[in-house]
């Protein structure tokens, strides 16, 4: 076996074998699946609570149009409202709704009371308006010369579809896809860009802390009379990556299973699992914008299938792999510059970590418009492209900028890896001198 993959091979196997790292691979993917489980039993204990509510109706009108919710049980009582904020904690009941006199039923908008001997959350306050206002409205309908079925017919929604026709070929259809392919889009594009940068700076750091503890421990000094200081380097970059991708695809296996196992369990679906929204409320969203807007689950699963998986699959990984190699040199090459003072570190660090924030901060930007002139440059700016690029990967950019951006992203993993190698094989011998970088761009021309 080669010096190289004797290096890669050491790498590898020290840290997977690694306790830390056995707890952290597996524990993870367990956490998240107790954060499924209790998110999930939170919200469907939450969409179980079952409320009683005594109405005092100075109108006299919710008798004939009743207050109908699942989860609340509504008794009407001509009790005047000063008595029966006495009595109703006694007779059992959890809320007062008071509906006072209103002058004008004609106006739009109604102001009504509630007393509770519990604060109430904003969903329950508002869930509670929804259902007075349909009340109200069917009376004032009631009341009107307008027809019923007249003013149903008024109603109106309009569903803006995507119909791409690039081409002046009139034969040719375009692409029919649906809106939600746009918002299925959006949030893949979040997911893809954020994984991004955990990955730079969780195994970046993981780098820049092993060059940093053979340096302080000499152990550096003994393994360079072997090998060259590049190739130490090198290998380390490869071992270290080999750790993450093990990690990940370890992650991308577990965590499906788990959250499928914590929902299983729990026996939630997807009507419990909205935060803030009891189950009844989210399963009367949900049958609305079915009705409305053609909302359904597999109308998400239909468009998930839809994307264009064999260019996102496969470029993803690119620039995985390129985004990775292009930040983790430059945090091997910190590791070897620096010496016992950790604020050197952070120090340096920080020109690396300003344009992954900036990328994160165009993320919207991008999403908004994906073939705009800022998408199209972040996504071929070598520091920008590993996190914007995936973003716009989605929304179908022209494959010849794809390209482009993979071209410069590999000439750029070229150029940054032998940059770091210029400073490491210096920075590993240093010791007791305060680096700066007017320092490591002299080591950059020394031709040992």
């Amino acid at each position: 076996m080669s010096k190289l993959g004797l290096i890669v091979r050491r790498e590898y196997l020290t840290r997977v074998k690694k306790k830390s790292f056995l707890l952290a691979t597996f524990l993870t993917p367990l956490a998240f699946g107790l954060i499924v489980f209790l998110s999930g039993y939170f919200a469907s204990q939450m969409g179980n609570t079952e409320q009683k509510v005594l109405v005092v109706d100075d109108n006299n009108i919710l008798k004939n149009y009743p207050l109908e919710s699942k989860g609340k049980t509504f008794e009407y009582t001509a009790v005047d409202v000063a008595d029966a904020k006495k009595t109703y904690i006694d007779d059992g009941y959890d809320m007062i709704l008071h509906i006072p006199t209103f002058e004008d039923l004609s106006q739009s908008k109604f102001n009504i009371d509630y007393y509770a001997k519990e604060k109430q959350g904003i969903a329950s306050l508002e869930g509670m308006e929804s259902i007075v206002s349909k009340s109200l409205r069917s009376y004032k309908l009631e009341q009107s010369d307008i027809d019923k079925e007249q003013y149903d017919k008024l109603k109106t929604n309009v569903i803006l579809e995507n119909a791409l026709l690039n081409s002046n070929d009139e034969s040719i259809e375009g692409d029919r896809s649906s809106k939600f392919s746009s918002g299925i889009a959006s949030g893949l594009s979040y997911v893809m860009g954020f994984l991004m940068y955990m990955v730079i700076f969780i195994f970046g750091g993981l780098v820049m802390r092993s060059v940093m503890e053979e340096k302080l421990n000499r152990i550096v000094e003994v393994i360079v009379s072997t090998v060259k200081p590049f190739q130490l380097m090198l290998g380390k970059l490869l071992g270290v990556g080999a750790v993450g991708l093990t990690q990940l695809l370890i992650w991308l296996i577990l965590i499906p299973i788990i959250a499928v196992i914590a929902t299983t369990i729990l026996g939630v679906d997807a009507s419990t699992s909205m935060g803030g929204v009891d189950a009844e409320q989210a399963a009367e969203l949900m049958k609305t914008m079915e009705e409305e807007q053609g909302f359904s689950i597999q109308s998400i699963i239909a468009e998930v299938q839809s994307l264009n998986w064999l260019l996102i699959l496969p470029a993803f990984l690119i620039y995985f792999v390129g985004g990775y190699f292009i930040y983790s040199s430059m945090f091997a090459a910190i590791g070897s510059s620096i010496s016992d003072d950790m604020g050197e570190a952070q120090q340096l660090m920080l020109p690396l970590s300003i344009p992954v924030i900036i990328a994160l901060i165009m993320i919207p930007a991008v999403i908004g418009n994906p073939n705009g002139p800022l998408a199209i440059f972040g996504s071929m700016f070598p520091l920008l492209s590993p996190i914007l690029m995936p973003a716009r990967l989605p929304f179908d950019p022209p494959i010849w900028q794809v390209l482009i951006s993979i071209v410069i992203l590999v000439l750029s993993v070229i150029f940054f890896v032998w940059l770091a190698g210029r400073i490491y094989r210096v920075g590993i011998f240093m010791r007791g001198k305060k680096i700066t970088f007017k320092e490591l761009a002299k080591w950059l021309r020394y031709n040992y």
